[in-house]
């Protein structure tokens, strides 16, 4: 069975752009699971419910629970995996002495049941632990440039990252509304407007970024350019 992971991110990004409803259309066409873990459960559903602001949103997405389009994961060995994720992630970089603290229990769960799952891919829009999957290199360059100092880089805890985690996929919200939009499932916005399918795109991946995927407007030109060449 294909599994798929959500961060809570990109949940809370489709939500707030209207979009959630894509998540069962997506899921048919995957052919697979969609899941979460308990700690993006609570933070998408159990908390809000207790709030008056993001009430609405948090019903959305347990009613996507009940009908099975999203599923809770549970591993037994998830709680070890964890601990290894953590302490070689958080020894990776440090500054003056003091290791930098730069993954927590909820990216840290999501990425180790995607591991134990051996999973398709996980869904995650938060920069910093996609860099440390994909590219620690350029994670380390943006540390250098926030902190103004220059930034420590342990190979040991590096290496021990790097092996838990190989083979893991990571993909973002801007890549999940890119192949709704190629598989035709907004077609129902596009209206009588001048260049009516590049404003569509245009304005579902600026949703996405808006609400916290890290993606730069360059990326963004990128994709409009060559998904709007695809529908001539």
């Amino acid at each position: 069975m294909k599994i798929l992971f959500f961060d809570t991110g990109p949940v809370i990004s489709l939500t707030t752009n209207n979009l959630l409803w894509l998540l069962k259309e997506l899921q048919e066409a995957f052919n697979g699971e969609f899941c979460i873990t308990s700690r993006v459960k609570d933070e998408l559903v159990e908390r809000p419910l207790r709030t008056k602001k993001f009430k609405f949103e948090a019903l959305q997405v347990k009613r996507l629970l009940e009908k099975g389009v999203l599923k809770v994961y549970h591993h037994e060995k998830l709680e070890a995996m964890m601990a290894e994720l953590l302490d070689s992630a958080n020894h990776v970089f440090s500054i003056k002495g003091n290791y930098l603290n730069i993954i927590h229990e909820g990216e840290v769960e999501v990425l180790a049941s995607v591991i134990l799952a051996d999973a398709s891919a996980l869904v995650i829009d938060e920069r910093t632990t996609r860099l440390l999957v994909e590219d620690p290199a350029r994670l380390e360059y943006i540390f250098k440039r926030k902190f103004h100092t220059k930034i420590k880089v342990h190979q040991e805890a590096l290496k021990r990252f790097q092996e838990l985690v190989r083979g893991v996929k990571i993909i973002r919200s801007v890549e999940l509304v890119t192949v709704a939009y190629e598989r035709g499932l907004l077609d129902e916005y596009i209206t009588d407007f001048p260049d009516a399918r590049k404003t569509l795109l245009q304005s579902v991946l600026w949703g996405v970024k808006l609400h916290g995927c890290s993606i730069s407007h360059l990326e963004i030109d990128k994709i409009v350019k060559l998904e709007t060449r695809k529908k001539r």
